[in-house]
């Protein structure tokens, strides 16, 4: 089996005569232009071209193999034709619920790839720490970073994970010194919890470790918890993605394992089969898996 890449290279030498008109055709450099030539005739065991002063001609083997390669081509075509067609046909909105770390650092990103594949596909994004009811029809999906799903009547799918650590701000290591590590930490001003963050597992390890530490400020949402750290108002774990997003946060301790949680995706049973929702879902996890990498979503 042969790379497409490999023919379509190929292809465009074979129609401008050089590796300098197909690279500048294609949109590569000409070194990748006789890069891809070179794989193409070692794996078919025959040269395609004869070098000229002027660029390069087909040889025999080459001119032979034009018809098939332009073959090739235009069954590329017409599945990409296919694919777009199938993309366009599928319409409707899903509402997605999930919370303002994840939407902020991943989700609206994805949407933009998304809507591409999509275009006749309306994403309604609900952000928040508040727990949308999906059989009572709040919201279609839901992507959440807790303990393990139970909701009966839904499907489930794991994502990531989530790593922790402990932060302070920069401005604040310059003032007090950042904390030494986790032992050091009831030395310091930490952010608390308020309302239902005060019951972030996260929070309640980090006053199990510093239980005489002073509290100046408390948060009651995530990304408050974040912005109050990155304010120098005190110390407090976050999300390494989160945190490592900023450069002017200092990371005060190694990861916490006993913190990691999961990002699941969430949706009823019911709507798994509607062609839209099912488009969105059966993206998301795919794209997580592809942009973890380059983004440290493997800490989110």
């Amino acid at each position: 089996m042969f790379d497409w890449n490999d023919i379509r290279h190929f292809l465009a030498v074979a129609r401008t005569g050089s590796t300098l008109g197909a690279a500048r055709e294609l949109g590569v450099n000409q070194t990748t232009c006789a890069r891809r030539i070179e794989a193409l005739e070692a794996a078919l065991g025959q040269r395609l071209f004869d070098r000229t002063r002027t660029g390069r001609t087909l040889t025999d083997a080459g001119r032979n193999l034009l018809p098939a390669a332009e073959a090739v081509e235009q069954a590329a075509l017409a599945f990409d034709s296919a694919a777009a067609s199938h993309g366009r046909k599928i319409a409707g909105t899903v509402r997605v619920t999930t919370t303002e770390v994840v939407a902020n650092l991943w989700l609206s990103p994805a949407l933009a790839d998304f809507r591409r594949l999509y275009p006749d596909i309306r994403v309604e994004l609900i952000s928040g720490d508040r727990f949308l009811d999906l059989m009572k029809g709040e919201a279609d999906v839901a992507i959440r970073s807790t303990g393990r799903p139970t909701e009966a009547g839904c499907v489930i799918r794991k994502l990531s994970t989530i790593a922790w650590a402990v932060y302070c701000s920069r401005d604040y290591a310059e003032r007090r010194g950042a904390p030494r590590g986790i032992e050091d930490l009831s030395n310091h001003v930490v952010v608390g919890g308020a309302d239902d963050l005060a019951f972030l597992p996260a929070l309640q390890w980090l006053f199990r470790m510093a239980p005489t530490a002073e509290i100046h400020t408390r948060s009651n949402s995530l990304m408050n918890l974040f912005y109050s750290v990155r304010a120098g108002l005190g110390v407090a774990p976050l999300p390494v993605t989160l945190a490592e997003s900023d450069s002017t946060m200092v990371r005060c301790s190694e990861v916490i394992p006993e913190l990691e949680s999961a990002v699941w995706l969430i949706a009823p049973e019911h709507l798994r089969d509607i062609p839209h929702v099912r488009a969105f879902m059966d993206f998301v996890a795919p794209y997580m898996a592809a942009t973890r990498p380059q983004s440290g979503l493997e800490a989110l």
